[in-house]
């Protein structure tokens, strides 16, 4: 039972990571697949980009329910750590790799940090004050993302050391962190050759077939 439970949290978190709400909202409000835009990706930074913030804010919403319904079903179900980070990732991977939208999706920055929240709630306050600390400066949400996570998987694994989180919470923030780095590789490339847009910028139509990827 233990078993088919935990495939159970982990189906749930990967189908509800890869309801794609950036690009129906944009088919369904504009009739674009924003893929083609801007970064190429689905999630609510490229939203803000392709769409605007009005469309974007639903979609922030969106991607925080995906990261956070299935931890807490996870949380109730269970009552166990595993489970609940089982799920976070599940979720992620479901974002980046959605199978509602042909396995093209976005970076799952607002879907960990819903999961993490959940996890452990008053971590919450602490990334948003993060990530504008590093965002309202600068102005690139990706060095938030990539800095912030970074910042973040090293507190929740600094805590799970001193036994002030499950040891199951540590591995999720140290998996989830390093995944967001990865998937941001483009961005940090970028940002070093100082070519990478500001928030709300760079939401033009994308000239190569190739850049439409992940």
């Amino acid at each position: 039972m233990t078993v088919l439970a935990y495939l159970c949290v982990i189906v749930l978190g990967y189908l509800c990571g890869s309801i794609p709400s950036g690009l129906w909202i944009g088919k369904l409000l504009r009739g674009i697949d924003i893929r083609e835009y801007g970064s190429g990706k689905t999630g609510f930074t490229n939203t803000v980009r392709t769409l605007g913030y009005g469309p974007a804010a639903l979609v922030f919403v969106v991607d925080v329910c995906k990261g956070a319904l299935p931890v807490l079903v996870a949380r109730f179900w269970l009552s166990d750590a595993p489970p609940q980070a089982l799920a976070g990732l599940a979720a992620m991977c479901g974002h980046v790799w959605p199978v509602f939208a042909g396995f093209r999706g976005g970076r799952a920055v607002l879907v960990a940090f819903a999961a993490t929240t959940v996890m452990m709630p008053l971590l919450g306050p602490l990334m948003i004050a993060i990530g504008l600390l590093i965002a309202l400066p600068f102005g690139y949400i990706s060095l938030a993302s990539v800095v912030g996570s970074g910042v973040m998987a090293g507190i929740i694994a600094a805590l799970a050391l001193l036994h002030r989180v499950p040891l199951a919470f540590g591995g999720w923030g140290v998996t989830a962190a390093t995944m967001i780095v990865v998937l941001h590789r483009d961005n940090i490339d970028r940002l070093r050759k100082g070519t990478e847009p500001k928030f709300g910028h760079g939401g033009h139509r994308r000239s190569n077939p190739a850049d439409r990827g992940l």
